[in-house]
């Protein structure tokens, strides 16, 4: 990757993720970046060019951090822990400001658009991962408790910039742990015992 080409995607990722990627234009990019515009429009033809390169960046290093977990040598469990603390890290760090694949999603909703194909590449590599990780862990039917994972991972993204990332991540970790403790029971059976549970009455004090 060139000197320069390095400096604009570092500079518009940087712009994108805190401020949003409607809201920051190509001159503010090519002014931070001290380029100028035909070098931009060299690497990168149009904004939505530069806006898909952000987003395979992101998608780079967590994939990078993910294989780095797998590599560890952990246990398949534990290796699930991993990889959701590697997300709490994520949400307890300064400057975080969400999920940079669902903040773009929302901002380029339409489903044929490259922004959004990229953001769904990434989410279905994600739940490829984690139901490969939960059918390692000795899950039978693993798809349904990586669904679970991602539901529980998008919820703590979404949460952990509006408000105390701390309670946030105990509890997102506490829902893995839950995903785990249950990983070999069917989901139906699960569901069954908690709608149960809700439906018995409560004992009359004494």
């Amino acid at each position: 990757m060139s000197e320069a080409r390095s400096r604009l995607l570092g500079t518009a990722s940087r712009l994108f993720y805190a401020e949003g990627l409607h809201s920051v234009g190509i001159d503010r990019i090519v002014a931070e970046a001290k380029v100028t515009r035909a070098t931009l429009y060299r690497h990168f033809p149009s904004k939505d060019d530069l806006v898909v390169a952000y987003l395979t960046a992101a998608d780079d290093l967590i994939r990078a951090q993910i294989d780095t977990v797998r590599q560890a040598g952990h246990s398949p469990a534990d290796t699930v822990r991993a990889v959701a603390e590697t997300i709490a890290e994520g949400i307890r760090s300064d400057g975080f400001r969400g999920c940079a694949f669902l903040n773009a999603a929302a901002e380029y909703p339409a489903p044929d658009h490259p922004v959004h194909r990229a953001v769904l590449t990434h989410r279905q590599w994600f739940l490829d991962t984690i139901t490969e990780l939960m059918a390692d862990a000795g899950e039978t039917e693993p798809e349904p408790h990586a669904r679970h994972f991602v539901m529980l991972r998008d919820g703590a993204m979404a949460a952990g910039c509006l408000t105390d990332p701390a309670a946030v991540c105990e509890t997102f970790l506490l829902g893995v742990e839950g995903i785990l403790k249950y990983r070999d029971a069917p989901v139906v059976d699960q569901a069954a015992v908690t709608t149960r549970q809700r439906r018995r009455p409560a004992r009359a004090s004494v």
